[in-house]
């Protein structure tokens, strides 16, 4: 198995800066367009959302800027689901140019199921949860990718107190 391919489209005049480079809200802007998509492949689309009044929010997002896309490039976004439990999914998603296996970026994320009349968190109902565990299930044998898991930190040296100077 490999992982779930999610969204595709091309770099957009828009989203390009001055220096002729996708912004780097838009390598967010697309993982958010992805995250839209898997909630769809798990049974949580626009009518069962209003139907259930359940939803998913986005707790903790972690990007990884590896290379530069330009204009009218094509991407695509993958998925790979880490684990789960019965309210959150921990996601890594790669941002792809085109079909190319190397990513040019990477964004791990937590994502959790919430009851949006009660404004709390909520068990997935049991269809959900069933798409999310055979997911897992694809995913399982999957190596552990490369940037999962990162903290975000200046390196210590010895002598220094490692804060801002």
């Amino acid at each position: 198995m490999s992982a779930l391919t999610l969204y595709r489209d091309e770099v957009r005049a828009e989203w390009v800066d001055y220096n002729g480079h996708l912004r780097d809200a838009f390598y967010l802007l697309l993982f958010s367009y992805a995250a839209d998509a898997l909630i769809d492949a798990i049974g949580l689309d626009a009518a069962e959302r209003e139907r259930s009044r359940r939803s998913i929010y986005t707790l903790e997002v972690h990007l990884n800027y590896l290379h530069e896309l330009k204009q009218g490039e094509a991407v695509r976004v993958d998925c790979q689901l880490l684990a789960h439990d019965s309210k959150r999914l921990h996601v890594y998603f790669t941002l792809h140019r085109g079909d190319e296996a190397e990513p040019v970026a990477a964004s791990e994320q937590m994502l959790l199921h919430v009851d949006t009349e009660r404004a709390c968190s909520a068990p997935f109902g049991a269809a959900v949860l069933a798409r999310v565990a055979e997911l897992a299930a694809a995913h399982a044998g999957l190596p552990r990718p490369a940037y999962a898991g990162r903290v975000i930190g200046l390196p210590r040296r010895a002598g220094t107190e490692g804060g801002p100077t």
